[in-house]
């Protein structure tokens, strides 16, 4: 028992360990869920952090609270953002669906530090937890964290990925590959147009995003328990806000409805929704370069991905596209995320969303695997791989469905003999047409030629 200390709480006294920052609240969430393992993303503590101490500069200015207690508490709270003490936030994710016990864990470390700085005793429900209840902070930090992480970590990838795939296009603007509906050969296009509408796609994706953000950065706080802003200044909310955005530089307003946002994340459930997007796009192009670099024998073997790292533990000399299958994993991950947050965006009832903490946990998560895979993405797999032109040029001179150009000129029916007999003898499709129609071999190099189809139009004899 030398270990631990007695800490009581309204429900009597608890053991908690001697070394812990937090009290009583804390340890007996800590005894009630032990489920996952699973503990909130610094981004989150960090978010928590910010709003405490914002919270407690707005009292100050209110006038609710003294100089002294609210520059203790805010430099509590400071080092918390700083993530000094990230290890005294043990809760696991699986607990109460309104977050309570986390900001009462956020509530109890800070007064702890609060009190050691000032000198006297800083309550964390009195003074920490003043103008505030866990149902509106916890809102508001989620919207904080995930701003943030969107900010930092996901629009940043995102828009590496989105240079490197136009550098990249334009390096290849001369290749003309073979290009393929079905996965069958289909009409030539070049690989730059391939990997523009991957660049498009990852484009279109950052502003879906961005737009997104735009609901998330407006908060609940100062709706307090719920919705009403009972125990709270009318101003505190709005105060709080301003605050928020003045020190982190991003902007941060308050919400028109608390009610919304207590009892509806819908633009967290928004959010997600754009990540999936993006997820689905990424495990698009994440797919075609497997698909593309395929072999190198008995695939398409179109591009060569960079070798990083040995492919088999039996079959030497083996290499796999790895990066491309770490990217679809975490596709996958952050698609399963979205149905999980839809799910806990569903399950407010009345006044109150009861999933907070998991939709807090899967959008950061998908937040942080996503933006980070974006930039293995394009620095590991795209930027360095080669282009296999002499493979590429071949697969396209023995295209039959070229015979699509020769449409207007010979009419379908001729064409499909020719792209079969072309198909079944395995020969040039040019070769074919040069027998069986009357073009010249001229007009063939002209109607035939692989660029001039990338760029559309009605060909002509």
């Amino acid at each position: 028992m030398s270990e631990f200390r007695v800490e009581k709480d309204s429900m009597g006294e608890v053991h908690v360990p001697v070394a812990a920052l937090y009290g009583a609240q804390t340890q007996r969430a800590v005894e009630n869920f032990p489920i996952s393992g699973l503990t909130f993303p610094r981004s989150f503590i960090r978010a928590l952090g910010l709003v405490k101490a914002a919270c407690a500069q707005a009292n100050l200015d209110l006038n609710l609270m003294d100089e002294a207690m609210s520059q203790a508490i805010q430099g509590a709270a400071n080092a918390v953002v700083a993530g000094d003490y990230n290890d005294h936030f043990p809760i696991d994710i699986f607990q109460t669906g309104s977050g309570t016990s986390t900001n009462m864990n956020a509530n109890e470390v800070i007064a702890t530090l609060a009190t050691k700085s000032l000198g006297g005793k800083v309550h964390p429900n009195d003074h920490v937890n003043m103008g505030q209840s866990s149902n509106d902070v916890i809102p508001t930090a989620i919207n904080v964290a995930a701003y943030l992480e969107a900010q930092e970590v996901v629009l940043p990838g995102l828009q590496h990925l989105y240079e490197t795939l136009i550098e990249k296009a334009a390096d290849v603007d001369d290749v003309v590959t073979t290009g393929r509906t079905h996965l069958m050969d289909a009409m030539p296009v070049r690989m730059s147009q391939e990997i523009g509408g991957w660049a498009t796609q990852i484009g279109k994706g950052m502003d879906g995003v961005s737009n997104a953000l735009d609901r998330v950065r407006h908060l609940g706080l100062g709706g307090t328990a719920v919705g009403t802003g009972i125990n709270a200044h009318p101003e505190f909310g709005a105060r709080v806000a301003a605050i928020l955005a003045e020190r982190t530089d991003h902007a941060f307003a308050s919400n028109d409805s608390y009610f919304e946002s207590l009892s509806a994340p819908d633009a967290i459930v928004e959010l997600s929704g754009q990540l999936k997007t993006v997820a689905a796009a990424m495990m698009k192009i994440a797919n075609d370069l497997r698909w593309m670099n395929s072999g190198p024998i008995a695939g398409i073997s179109e591009i060569s991905l960079p070798a990083l790292q040995p492919g088999s533990s039996i079959m030497p000399g083996k290499i796999n596209p790895v990066i491309p299958e770490a990217v679809t994993m975490v596709c996958a991950q952050v698609i399963g995320n979205d149905m999980s947050i839809t799910i806990g965006g569903m399950s407010g009832n009345f006044q109150l969303n009861v999933m907070l903490p998991v939709i807090a946990f899967n959008v950061l998560q998908s937040e942080h695997i996503l933006g980070n895979s974006a930039r293995v993405l394009a620095d590991k797999a795209i930027a360095g791989f080669s282009v296999n032109r002499d493979r590429i040029a071949g697969l396209v001179e023995k295209n039959p469905i070229l015979v699509t150009a020769l449409n207007p000129v010979i009419g379908y029916e001729l064409g499909a003999k020719v792209a079969k007999t072309a198909y079944a003898q395995s020969r040039a499709l040019k070769e074919v047409a040069a027998e069986m129609t009357d073009l010249t071999p001229q007009e063939l190099d002209d109607l035939l030629d692989p660029a001039k189809l990338t760029r559309g139009g009605i060909q002509s004899k």
